[in-house]
């Protein structure tokens, strides 16, 4: 179920698009949990589900209408992944995980497609 989906041809027609440009609206605020989740020992791993729906993991963190995106941010990490049984080798997704510094890992839900995808935080 991991993959980092950079050359994922649904994900690049329908929804990188949607996906970046949302980002770059979120990235700060994402960026600032991705931190306080580490910082705060709770996971190495922080992961933020969006849906174009209210979604039942994670926390609430950004709904799409308060800054006006098409998706709903969620901030969760891997434990919870793991406890869902989203997440079977917890191996194999940390050593695909990228540096959350510089990459956000979304878990993306939609109708047709759900995968985590890493996306880059915007430089400044």
């Amino acid at each position: 179920m991991i993959d980092n989906s950079a050359n994922d041809p649904e994900l690049n027609g329908r929804y990188l698009g949607t996906i970046s440009k949302d980002f770059v609206l979120v990235a700060d605020a994402v960026k600032e949990a991705s931190y306080a989740i580490r910082k705060r020992g709770f996971s190495d791993y922080p992961i933020f589900p969006v849906c174009t729906i209210e979604l039942p993991i994670g926390q609430l963190l950004i709904r799409k209408y308060e800054v006006g995106t098409d998706w709903n941010y969620y901030a969760s990490f891997l434990d919870e992944f793991v406890q869902r049984k989203i997440v079977e080798d917890e191996d194999v997704f940390k050593a695909a995980y990228k540096d959350p510094d510089e990459y956000c890992c979304l878990f993306v839900v939609d109708e047709e497609f759900t995968n985590f995808v890493f996306i880059p935080y915007p430089e400044d």
